[in-house]
């Protein structure tokens, strides 16, 4: 009975060591992200007296420049999504679907962006771009859809992975649904959560990428922030922490938006 008694309690002692062990790792992973933006904010809400004002947030739209390089890193954004969307859809679709025997290969092939540095990237693109791309936003919309690939492929694939993709075509085919219904009624609906995962990372890279917006000569927000910091330091942090927490309420959006997608497909009962 002894010997018994001391196996259960180390079987339930295990458990919660490992528990406090996570609570560490979180509390630890906690402190080392949430102090810098607590350093951050104090320094952004301070006044020149030492006093403390949240004036400096409610002045960011009138700074000068930046509502222009706001609103050119939103179009970029936009069409960046776009042309990344367009391509990694279909191919992702098409490699999983009928070049499974490639995936691996491919996935080699679209983490080259994060590879290269993008300033070996910019300088190659320049050099074979066509002159009239060189003058117009859109071919920064280009670089940043090449840089975007690696995130918005593994989002799709993972997305893929979780279906049973070929089962669904075929029965979709079935019943006598064309590609292009298949892959709009079924497959798109089924993506949904990859889909916006692909989309926010696009739109995080291009808000928060500089180096090529610098090589490129254009004032995109990034550029805004790092110009305007010599001007101001504290609009400058303030700035980027609404950029940051931006960031956030949009992944915590996603989080929420395919937390409800499970709910409803676990409950088979409601219509």
């Amino acid at each position: 009975m002894t010997d018994t008694g001391t196996a259960r309690t180390g079987v339930l002692a295990a458990p919660a060591r490992r528990s406090w062990g996570r609570w560490v790792v979180l509390l630890a992973a906690g402190v080392y992200f949430l102090v810098p933006l607590y350093a951050a904010l104090r320094f952004a809400v301070q006044t020149p007296t030492g006093g403390v004002s949240l004036g400096v947030f409610g002045g960011i739209p009138a700074q000068q420049g930046f509502a222009d390089a706001f609103g050119l890193s939103i179009n970029l954004a936009l069409v960046t999504t776009l042309i990344t969307l367009a391509l990694m859809v279909p191919t992702a679709i098409y490699v999983h679907l009928r070049l499974p025997q490639v995936q691996r290969l491919f996935e080699g092939i679209t983490i080259l962006p994060i590879v290269i540095p993008p300033v070996v990237l910019i300088v190659g693109v320049l050099q074979v771009a066509p002159a009239a791309l060189k003058g117009t936003p859109y071919l920064l919309a280009l670089e940043y859809a090449v840089l975007a690939m690696p995130f918005a492929y593994r989002s799709l694939a993972s997305g893929l992975q979780a279906m049973n993709l070929k089962t669904l075509v075929e029965a979709s085919r079935s019943l006598g649904g064309g590609w292009f219904t298949t892959a709009f009624r079924v497959l798109l609906p089924n993506l949904r959560s990859a889909l916006l995962a692909a989309t926010i990372l696009t739109v995080a890279l291009v808000l928060g990428e500089y180096t090529m917006a610098s090589l490129d000569q254009y004032e995109t927000f990034p550029v805004w922030v790092v110009v305007f910091d010599q001007e101001n330091a504290h609009v400058s942090v303030a700035v980027s922490l609404l950029a940051l927490i931006g960031t956030w309420l949009l992944l915590i959006l996603i989080s929420l938006i395919d937390t409800r997608r499970g709910h409803r497909a676990s409950t088979p009962g409601e219509s």
